[in-house]
């Protein structure tokens, strides 16, 4: 709605762009989460809940696809402390 699209014009424009709506939030959520690990404190249970993940598991499942480590080894790898 606040597109003003409906959602099969969206879906539609989306196809057109070679995407969906399900890849567009997964890299959103990539994108916040790698900020998340290296600016903030915030564990990783947080920031699973802060994604919208309802079970911190399935954050580090996804974690783990996008970047191929898990939250934790990322953030002990890539983060200057």
């Amino acid at each position: 709605r606040r597109l003003c699209l409906g959602a099969r014009t969206l879906r539609r424009r989306l196809q057109e762009l070679g995407t969906g709506y399900q890849q567009i939030l997964d890299e959103v959520r990539r994108e916040l989460a790698i900020e998340y690990l290296r600016t903030t404190s915030l564990t990783v249970q947080e920031i699973a809940e802060l994604l919208g993940y309802s079970e911190v598991t399935n954050f580090r499942r996804a974690f783990l696809r996008w970047v191929e480590v898990s939250p934790c080894q990322y953030r002990k790898q890539f983060v200057v402390v």
